[in-house]
């Protein structure tokens, strides 16, 4: 019989909120190990590594994905953490103990070639902030790798189903570009796999992650104490024309699907110009052309276009923008041209103010003067947690800024800095 994911009712009584100051407390001096947490992190990378550079190939319910949670679960037991897997892969490692714990994490799936931090570096740093509290006395940590965060099966699926946003019956009806179910995938761990974990076991959820761009390398700047996740908002375009002999159709008799598609990516700046602000951004990420033929002007384009932006009522602009673009550009291209929104739509997101001030006190802390608050462009699965948890996120810097990609890369020093804030942090929180 198939299990469906606890019932979420958003944020606790007594949990941190929105309004709520930073607590002000003394608390214990946590120094994490960091030889152990780097050793910890590149053998993470050894999971599905590629042998030329630093990149991984990780994607979820993979063998290296499978044979990475394993090694993962094997370290949380080694750190006296509970070993917990859920229906859908994502793996728990919680502090003993009858009383909540703060929950920290990320992900350690990857893209299908993607770099070795994304995501991996939350879960190994959430790991070392659990094993230093144990070892100095401060306060219980728990640890999560969620599944499916870079959307093998859709956005963000394993904290979608755990946070209740996804329901486990819908879940199940994603399929990978593969062809790959997400019901099938998820038999794969069926082995291993318990009931959920109930949210109410946690206080709150903080997220560490490497910055995916360049604001922090650019400025020197060792940590990102995050302020808000962006919104996203993604529509499937096809655009039909007439599929014709590339040598005899005169040009101004074509209805070319193709040139359709790229008149909007190319009229589209100039839409939104009056809208966005230089932190909006938008992208036709993924293109299909029919019959993609040489000698044939094609008859059907697809493609995918997705805009963010932190301010909800900016995204319903620039989706009024597109619309009467896309209406436009029928008009006078002789084409069909048809939008439906995908199912990856995500709000902005606001970080919990209370906590935001303690990451905000432990950055200061521990590199004065190298940090800033600073919105997240990226997606990431606090953006689901916020629904049932206070939630926060720490960034350390991307080199050049590049992720998604084999080149990803952070200096040992500044992996390191991050743990350290994290670590100051829980303490402060306990």
């Amino acid at each position: 019989m198939r299990q469906a994911a606890p019932e979420r009712k958003g944020r606790r009584a007594g949990a941190m909120g929105l309004d709520d100051p930073a607590p002000v407390c003394d608390h214990v001096a946590m120094t994490p190990d960091i030889d152990r947490f780097l050793d910890d992190l590149k053998t993470l990378r050894s999971f599905g590594g590629d042998a030329d550079t630093k990149g991984v190939r990780r994607p979820a319910f993979s063998d290296p994905d499978l044979a990475a949670r394993a090694w993962l679960a094997e370290r949380f037991e080694a750190a006296g953490l509970e070993v917990r897997m859920d229906p859908v892969g994502n793996l728990f490692g919680l502090a003993p103990g009858e009383g909540q714990s703060l929950l920290m994490g990320s992900h350690s799936d990857t893209q299908p070639e993607g770099g070795w931090l994304d995501g991996a570096y939350g879960v190994v740093a959430a790991l070392e902030v659990a094993r230093t509290a144990r070892e100095n006395g401060g306060p219980p940590v728990s640890v999560v790798s969620f599944q499916d965060e870079e959307g093998r099966f859709g956005a963000l699926t394993g904290s979608a189903v755990w946070s209740g946003k996804l329901a486990l019956d819908d879940a199940d009806t994603l399929v990978a570009t593969d062809g790959t179910g997400f019901a099938t995938a998820r038999a794969r761990v069926a082995d291993r796999a318990g009931d959920f974990v109930d949210a109410d076991r946690f206080s709150a959820f903080i997220e560490a992650h490497i910055e995916q761009g360049p604001v922090l390398d650019a400025a020197g700047e060792a940590v990102g104490v995050v302020t808000g996740i962006v919104g996203l908002r993604q529509l499937s375009v096809t655009v039909t024309g007439q599929q014709n002999h590339a040598g005899t159709t005169p040009m101004g008799q074509r209805a070319d699907a193709f040139a359709a598609a790229a008149r909007v990516s190319a009229m589209l700046p100039e839409r939104f110009a009056n809208i966005v602000t230089p932190q909006s951004v938008w992208t036709i990420g993924h293109i299909r052309v029919h019959p993609n033929a040489s000698s044939i002007v094609p008859g059907r384009a697809e493609f995918t276009l997705q805009w963010r932006d932190i301010d909800a009522e900016r995204l319903d602009r620039m989706e009024a923008a597109i619309t009467a673009l896309l209406d436009e550009v029928a008009a006078m291209s002789g084409c069909t041209i048809d939008a439906v929104r995908l199912r990856q739509d995500l709000t902005p997101v606001p970080m919990d103010r209370g906590l935001h001030d303690v990451l905000a006190e432990a950055a200061e802390a521990v590199a004065p003067g190298r940090w800033r608050s600073m919105p997240s462009g990226a997606l990431h699965d606090a953006s689901n947690l916020s629904r049932v948890l206070p939630v926060a996120m720490l960034f350390v810097p991307s080199i050049k800024g590049i992720s998604h990609d084999f080149a990803e890369d952070t200096a040992d020093a500044d992996l390191a800095t991050g743990v350290r804030v994290l670590c100051d942090a829980a303490a402060r929180l306990g």
